[in-house]
């Protein structure tokens, strides 16, 4: 129970320290776009963390802004060992997270019906 709940904490400190990163400007010219942290996944051991980020822009550019985060991955390791004070820092692996653009799509489709529109790529339901 203890361990969990710590990983929980190493996760959200994570979390904070990687937007810190982004918000202060990633030097990495890939890095485009909005990018927003949405989560972090940490294993019981502390050893391997999986960051879930959300990239506002192309296809192209949120390919670009997840090879450039990976590339930055093990500048972020050192700095978040010496900030989080960790014997070991993990492990980072950046995953697209698309739930920010799938809630944005759900809201305009809310919003159509509301109006009384039938959203133009969807046939209306009978």
């Amino acid at each position: 129970m203890a361990d969990s709940r710590r990983a929980d904490r190493v996760a959200e400190a994570i979390r904070e320290e990687v937007a810190t990163f982004l918000a202060d400007g990633a030097k990495d010219p890939r890095i485009v776009g909005l990018v927003t942290v949405t989560g972090v996944d940490v294993t019981q051991d502390l050893r391997h963390a999986k960051v879930f980020v959300s990239v506002l822009g192309s296809d192209v550019e949120k390919r670009s802004t997840l090879e450039g985060l990976q590339s930055a991955a093990a500048h972020l390791r050192s700095r978040l060992g010496r900030s989080l004070r960790l014997r070991f820092a993990p492990e980072l692996v950046f995953h697209s997270d698309a739930s920010v653009a799938r809630a944005a799509r759900i809201e305009t489709l809310l919003e159509q019906i509301r109006d009384g529109r039938v959203p133009a790529d969807e046939e209306p339901l009978d």
